[in-house]
């Protein structure tokens, strides 16, 4: 119901812009643009789905193979006492947890195009026993939410695209990527836990939250202490090496069982294209109403709006050039990948601005393409308070990453 009504909020905010921007600025192509916007983005989701086939065609062959050969059930009993606690309708034995782990570890390495397909095989398997199949069920919204939060430990694509535009050190936006992200996926939890009533005190869940920030700050002290030119070199190598070894890992169980890994790869590999199939009208919904809100100058009147507010109150208003970046990166991953390259093009990358704006990239994930992915895939219509939750970990998100950015890169 609440994705209904941003849907619908989507298109009315954006027909009021553009009859301002007509009326006032006699802006006499802006419904041309905005109409235009509609057939742009339904070809790109059509695009983004047809790209989806091989990847997921993979993958969903390699969980089926590491499901038979009893790699994925390992998995699962490093994490099974703590998804029990978050996901208590789930079976203690169940194979999402394995799918769950997989995606979850994909997405801390910065591995989006495998942490895809892993997630949408975990929505499935959740999808399996939700009773009301139109309805998202409790433990599928906590690992939506989870999702959306982004937890990522090596932000690759970041550093990347920070090395392509000139940065004297690509890998220092690194600590604060871990630290905004951290607090992102914190924050979700929270939220949700606290509308599913879940005992967050738990010892069990106290204690995997410890073990899991006791990592992060391992991992914070590791590159902290590496020459800065080794940072991007290390985490693309350690990521890389990390997921090829979990794919030979699987081969290797599987071989050891006796198991046709042909066979199992095939099988598995047949259901990609029927979920690519499932995700089109959802993606192309939601893309579509997205690039109408943007073309029609919409983000641009609240990014002002919000600036005016900040500067009213005596603010220090610097952030506002990269906030952009943040509106958008719950709406469109590749529309707030492309502010964030505009803002490192036009401020330069070792600014604080395009420092921030790479700080809001890397932090979360594209929050409505993922509902609309996720959900789409297993046919559920009713998000229940995933949207909610999601924002709210989007908007802790944007707190954390302006705070941090000021305490790491601010120098006025």
């Amino acid at each position: 119901m609440v994705l209904n009504y941003i849907w619908i909020a989507f298109f009315l905010v954006s027909l009021m812009v553009g009859i301002v921007r007509l009326v006032f600025f006699q802006d006499t192509e802006i419904f041309t643009t905005m109409v235009n916007s509609t057939f742009e983005m339904a070809g790109v989701a059509v695009d983004i789905c047809l790209g989806l086939i091989g990847v997921l065609t993979l993958w969903l062959g390699l969980m089926k193979v590491g499901e038979r050969g009893g790699a994925v059930n390992v998995l699962a009993r490093v994490v099974r006492p703590f998804f029990h606690k978050l996901f208590p309708e789930v079976p203690k034995d169940h194979p999402v947890h394995g799918s769950m782990i997989m995606n979850f570890a994909a997405n801390m390495l910065g591995l989006d195009n495998a942490a895809t397909p892993l997630g949408l095989k975990a929505m499935q398997e959740l999808q399996d026993l939700n009773p009301d199949k139109d309805t998202a069920s409790n433990a599928q919204i906590m690992f939506l939410v989870l999702n959306t939060s982004g937890l990522t430990v090596i932000p690759i694509s970041i550093m990347v695209y920070r090395a392509q535009m000139g940065a004297a050190n690509p890998s220092d936006i690194f600590l604060p990527i871990l630290l905004t992200t951290f607090f992102s996926t914190l924050a979700g939890l929270i939220a949700v836990g606290l509308i599913q009533r879940i005992n967050l005190f738990d010892r069990t869940v106290l204690a995997y939250l410890i073990g899991l920030t006791g990592l992060v700050g391992a991992t914070i002290v590791y590159f902290s202490r590496l020459p800065q030119d080794q940072v991007e070199t290390v985490s693309n190598v350690v990521a890389n090496v990390i997921l090829f070894g979990i794919i030979c890992g699987f081969i290797s169980l599987a071989m050891i069982r006796r198991v046709n890994v042909y066979e199992a790869f095939i099988d598995g590999a047949k259901e990609g294209f029927s979920v690519v199939i499932k995700i089109i009208p959802y993606l192309v919904a939601i893309l579509v109403a997205i690039g109408v809100f943007r073309s029609s100058g919409a983000m641009d009147f609240l990014v002002a709006g919000i600036g005016q507010g900040f500067a009213f109150f005596g603010f220090n208003t610097e952030f506002i050039e990269a906030l952009p970046t943040a509106l958008m990166k719950p709406l469109s991953g590749s529309g707030a990948r492309g502010m964030m390259v505009d803002a490192m093009q036009t401020y330069g990358a070792d600014s604080f601005v395009g420092r921030l704006a790479c700080t809001f990239q890397g932090a979360t994930d594209t929050t409505f393409y993922v509902i609309a992915l996720y959900f789409g895939s297993v046919g559920v219509k009713r998000t229940r308070h995933a949207v909610p939750a999601g924002l709210f970990a989007d908007f802790v998100s944007i707190v954390a990453g302006i705070l941090i950015a000021y305490l790491f890169f601010y120098q006025g």
